[in-house]
C-alpha cells in the first residue's frame, strides 16, 4: 500500500511508541480495547516484556488484573489449571468478569472434573479421520466462494470470503439451516462485543438476540435428542452421557463457545493472512513461487494474527509468577498476542516469515487442557482457501486501511478493502 494511508499509519505507530515509552508502567492498561482497534498495542507489550513481564494494572475501568506477557510464563499459567482457574463462577476467561445475566457455563470456562467429559463429547468432530471426511466439502465451498469474487473492483474481503467461508463451515458442523447461517455470525459477534463496539444498540437488544439464539438451538437440540445419533455437534452433545442432561444455560454456553471458536479464530486469520502478505510482499513472492510453503505459512499467519488476544484465569491460591506475588482471587491475563512476539523464544518474532523452521511454536491456540479443540480444522480451512486462491490469482491487493474490532479479546477485522486485478 502506498500513499497517504501508509504515511498516516507510520505516524500513528511512531506516536504510539513515544506514548508507550513516556507513560509510567504503573499507568499501563494493556487491555484497553482502543489499543487493539488502532493497532497501537505493540510498543506497550514490547515494553512490558522487556521491563515488567508480569505486570499489575490498577488503572482499568473493569478492575485490577495481572498481565502475563512472555511465552514461557503464559505456558506455565495455561498448564496449571489447579492454580489458575478458568471457572466461570470465578469470573471466566475474559478480562472482564462475566455479568450474572450472561453466566452460561461452557467447557472452556470449567475446571476438572467437569471440563474433560464435556470437551470429549465434541472432540470426535475434530479427529484426523473426520477432518479427512470434511476436507472435500471445505475445498468445494472454498472454490465456489473464490470463483465468485469480482475482478477489477473493490470489495470487503472480511464479508465476501472470511465470514462467508467460516459461516458455511459452522452451518455444516452444527447441521444448521443453510439459508439462515448468517445468524451464527451475528450471534458470535454479539456474544463477544463490548458495549462501545457499536455492534448492538443496548443491553436489552443484546439479551433479546441471545435469547433468540438459545430458543433456536433448544429447538434443534430437541429434534436431535429424539432422533438417531448423527455426526453434527448438536447431535454429538445430545447423545453423549456427559452433555445430554445439560441445562439450558450450559447448552447455550457450549454452543456459543463452539460458534465463537469456529468463527472468530478462522475468519480473522483468513483476513489477517491477506493483510500479512500485503505488508510483506517478499513473503508473498515466496509463496507464489513455491505454493507448498502453504503448510508453514498457515501456522505463521495464526501466530502473527493471534485471533484471540488473551485468555484470563483467576488464582485459586497465593502463587508467585515472574517474581511477583499473585494473591488468591487475582485476575491473571495471559496475553497470547504478546507471547507470540517474545523474541527470546521465537526467532525474529516481530517479522512475518512463511518458511520458519518451527512455525507451530506459538500460543494462539492456548496450551494444556484448554488448548483449542478445533485448531486442526482452523488450519485446514486456511490452507485450503489459500491453495485455491494461489491457483487462480497472482495476488490480492489491499487498497485501504482495515477497520479493526473494538476488543482486546477478539483480535479481528470488520472490513478489509481489497481488489483482484483481472
Amino acid at each position: 500500500m502506498g500513499g497517504a494511508s501508509s504515511i498516516s499509519r507510520d505516524q500513528r505507530m511512531r506516536a504510539a511508541r513515544e506514548m508507550a515509552y513516556a507513560t509510567p508502567l504503573s499507568e499501563f492498561h494493556p487491555g484497553d480495547p482502543e489499543l487493539f482497534r488502532t493497532d497501537t498495542l505493540w510498543p506497550y507489550f514490547e515494553r512490558l516484556r522487556n521491563e515488567e513481564p508480569v505486570h499489575f494494572c490498577t488503572t482499568s475501568p473493569v478492575g485490577s488484573y495481572w498481565s502475563v506477557t512472555k511465552y514461557n510464563d503464559i505456558v506455565h499459567v495455561d498448564a496449571n489449571p489447579a492454580i489458575f482457574s478458568s471457572d466461570l463462577k470465578l469470573g471466566g476467561i475474559m478480562l472482564r468478569d462475566a455479568a450474572p445475566e450472561y453466566e452460561w457455563p461452557s467447557f472452556i470456562a470449567m475446571d476438572e472434573p467437569e471440563h474433560t467429559p464435556q470437551r470429549k463429547s465434541v472432540a470426535p468432530m475434530f479427529t484426523p479421520t473426520h477432518l479427512d471426511v470434511l476436507e472435500a466439502s471445505i475445498r468445494e465451498r472454498s472454490q465456489d466462494v473464490v470463483d465468485k469474487l469480482p475482478r477489477n473492483e473493490t470489495f470487503n474481503f472480511v464479508d465476501r470470503v472470511s465470514v462467508e467461508l467460516t459461516t458455511q463451515m459452522l452451518a455444516v458442523l452444527f447441521d444448521f439451516p443453510w439459508e439462515e447461517r448468517r445468524k451464527l455470525t451475528r450471534w458470535s459477534d454479539i456474544v463477544t462485543a463490548l458495549p462501545k463496539s457499536m455492534v448492538y444498540a443496548n443491553e436489552a437488544q443484546r439479551m433479546t438476540e441471545l435469547r433468540e439464539c438459545a430458543d433456536y438451538f433448544t429447538r434443534l437440540w430437541n429434534e436431535r435428542i429424539n432422533a438417531e445419533p448423527k455426526s453434527d455437534l448438536i447431535s454429538m452433545m445430545a447423545h453423549s452421557d456427559a452433555t445430554r442432561q445439560m441445562d439450558r444455560a450450559n447448552l447455550l454456553g457450549n454452543l456459543l463457545l463452539l460458534i465463537v471458536g469456529g468463527n472468530d479464530t478462522t475468519r480473522n486469520s483468513m483476513t489477517g493472512s491477506v493483510l500479512a502478505l500485503s505488508e510483506n510482499p517478499g513473503e508473498f513472492d515466496k509463496l507464489r513461487r513455491n505454493p507448498s510453503l502453504v503448510d508453514s505459512f498457515v501456522p505463521e499467519v495464526i501466530r502473527w494474527q493471534t485471533p484471540l488476544a488473551h485468555m484470563r484465569r483467576t488464582a485459586t491460591q497465593d502463587a508467585e509468577l515472574g517474581g511477583k506475588p499473585i494473591k488468591k482471587g487475582d485476575r491473571v491475563v495471559m496475553w497470547y498476542v504478546s507471547g507470540n512476539r517474545d523474541s527470546e523464544v521465537i526467532d525474529n518474532a516481530d517479522s512475518f516469515i512463511i518458511d520458519r523452521a518451527h512455525p507451530r511454536k506459538h500460543v494462539s491456540f492456548g496450551f494444556g487442557i484448554h488448548r483449542c479443540v478445533g485448531m486442526r480444522l482452523a488450519e485446514l480451512q486456511l490452507k485450503i482457501v489459500w491453495e485455491e486462491i494461489l491457483k487462480r490469482f497472482d495476488g490480492i491487493e489491499v487498497v485501504g486501511e482495515p477497520k479493526r474490532v473494538y476488543s482486546s479479546f477478539v483480535k479481528g477485522y470488520e472490513t478489509l478493502p481489497v481488489r483482484i486485478n483481472a
